[in-house]
């Protein structure tokens, strides 16, 4: 995939551009490097996006945009491909050790503005 990115997208606005909104699949995961960052980026069959941290905080691999999406109740979730917690996409939380926080994935801002999917930089 070669994409020119919007010249508005810098540092200075608070938003990285990843991809186009059209190039995510849904309910498939994909990983973007935004400045020194691991992001995985979901785009749900709802059209909804979301963004949290690539890296399996119980495995330490980079693995979470291959987990599996689905839900748990109303939440959207990710379950990590290595050994099989499931995260709330909304907000990190391990729903397998919802009181664990070392075992949360950071929740990024994620909006799509002309098309594309940008990412905050807070987090």
């Amino acid at each position: 995939m070669t994409a020119t990115l919007p010249p508005e997208t810098t540092a200075q606005t608070g938003w990285t551009a990843v991809c186009r909104y059209t190039d995510l699949q849904p309910e498939r995961g994909v990983a973007a490097l935004v400045g020194d960052q691991q992001i995985a980026v979901f785009r749900l069959f709802d059209g909804s996006l979301h963004a949290v941290g690539h890296r399996d905080p119980v495995s330490g691999a980079h693995v979470i945009a291959r987990g599996l999406v689905g839900t748990r109740g109303d939440a959207p979730t990710v379950a990590s491909p290595m050994y099989k917690q499931v995260f709330d996409l909304r907000t990190g939380v391990c729903l397998d050790a919802p009181d664990d926080s070392a075992v949360r994935l950071p929740v990024h801002p994620v909006r799509l503005r002309d098309g594309w999917v940008e990412i905050g930089s807070g987090g």
